[in-house]
């Protein structure tokens, strides 16, 4: 039988199961367009990586999404099943250390600014998932239960990349490696990576606040760190509290009452008391940069690619760019005859989403060290820039154009709407 014919060959195979991988597969495997239906599989460990939570206790870990996102979920298949769950935001509040929380220091955005209906979306990530992988499966797409545990040679005359699997062997033309910072995938194409520890640990918990959140996600710079709190559709918030580890590790060690008093008292009492509604969770914060997107056949993204700091809420926003772009090179690569995996392909993909990534990274990080953690007069200057761009209505319109985002062009897809660039 030839590799062509071959049921267990695949176009394309992605390895890793969270919100990035299963968007890449169910973009793949619902794209429309000229040219023969990809075969699409994606390779899933086979228990949760993330703990599972006792019954009735509400669920921490949610994640921003902007309008970009929604339109790439959208085009994944995915958006109808999280509409129920997704709570829009319609504020942002941003202030630091030694402003007043209602002074002209703050950083306000609304989205009747630039006449939209919402700033984005909080879910909880596992809901994400599970609907991309609904719709994967829907679509026709194979969901592989295993682990890579190596690469078997350098692709072949047929183009193929050979994997060993916990499954079994499988081959595919193209590998996308969608496995997290820990990226199996990176490692098997010998690509390099940059770390930087932040020396930052981020706790994250969902908490009752006494007063109404006002549909406002409230983010503070405060010694050392930032604290988020995230709107949700309950009335309760999520925290995301980025702070030096050492303190960290005390805060997580502390009675509720403790913990609650602390959190009050570093959000400038916002919201009023907060009152826990579920444990505490710690990450420790570091920045990833992978030294290539791309190998032979091969392509990464999401975390597996780039790590950024929370505090912008960028992370899987620009995971699901890359699922997006990734997807669209792919379609176009099949509709001139080529496979996805070809190197020019490739390329593009690497040309478009590397630089880009960059851009953000470094700004995040400069917001980090200067705003977060800055002393002296840089970060008072920054300080006073933020109630400079308050004071700026074309300003504010850039800064929330940019915190919506622009997909890419995603009118191969199998959607009733047909998203082109802002």
């Amino acid at each position: 039988m030839s590799a062509a014919a071959d049921p267990q060959v695949l176009d394309v195979l992605i390895v890793g199961g969270g919100p990035v991988g299963a968007c890449v597969a169910a973009l793949l495997a619902r794209a429309a367009g000229p040219g023969p239906a990809l075969k699409v599989g994606l390779l899933q460990t086979p228990e949760p990586a993330a703990p599972v939570l006792p019954p009735g206790v509400p669920d921490a870990r949610v994640l921003a999404f902007s309008r970009a996102s929604e339109r790439i979920l959208e085009a994944a298949g995915a958006w109808e099943q999280i509409r129920g769950v997704a709570w829009a935001y319609e504020h942002m509040r941003v202030w630091y250390q030694g402003a007043m929380p209602t002074g002209d220091e703050v950083l306000q955005f609304d989205a009747a600014q630039v006449g939209e209906p919402n700033l984005g979306y909080i879910i909880a990530a596992a809901r994400v998932t599970t609907a991309l992988m609904d719709a994967f499966g829907a679509a026709g797409g194979r969901v592989i239960h295993g682990e890579l545990q190596s690469l078997l040679g350098t692709p072949g005359a047929d183009g193929l990349v050979r994997l060993q699997t916990t499954a079994g062997e499988l081959a595919a033309r193209l590998i996308v490696g969608a496995d997290g910072a820990r990226s199996a995938v990176r490692a098997a194409f010998g690509i390099g990576v940059k770390t930087h520890s932040y020396e930052q640990t981020a706790i994250v918990a969902r908490l009752v606040p006494q007063r109404p959140h006002q549909n406002t996600a409230w983010q503070r710079f405060v010694a050392g760190g930032t604290l988020a709190l995230l709107p949700l559709a309950d009335g309760s918030v999520s925290i995301v509290w980025s702070l030096p580890e050492a303190q960290a590790r005390c805060l997580l060690a502390a009675a509720d009452a403790e913990f609650e008093t602390e959190v009050q008292q570093q959000s400038d009492a916002v919201l009023g008391a907060l009152r826990l509604a579920g444990p505490r969770l710690a990450f420790a914060l570091q920045r990833l940069s992978a030294e290539r997107y791309i190998a032979e056949r091969c392509a990464l993204v999401g975390d597996a690619a780039h790590v950024v700091h929370p505090l912008a809420g960028q992370g899987v926003n620009l995971g699901l760019l890359d699922a997006a772009v990734l997807a669209q090179l792919c379609v176009q690569a099949r509709a001139v005859g080529e496979h996805p995996g070809a190197q020019r392909t490739l390329r593009a993909y690497e040309r478009w989403r590397k630089g880009e990534n960059q851009l953000m990274e470094f700004s995040i990080d400069a917001f980090n060290r200067v705003l977060a953690q800055g002393v002296g007069p840089v970060a008072g200057l920054a300080r006073r820039a933020l109630a400079l761009t308050n004071r700026s209505a074309l300003l504010k319109r850039f800064f929330i154009g940019q915190a919506l985002g622009q997909p890419p062009d995603l009118t191969a897809w199998g959607s009733d709407r047909a998203w082109q660039r802002r």
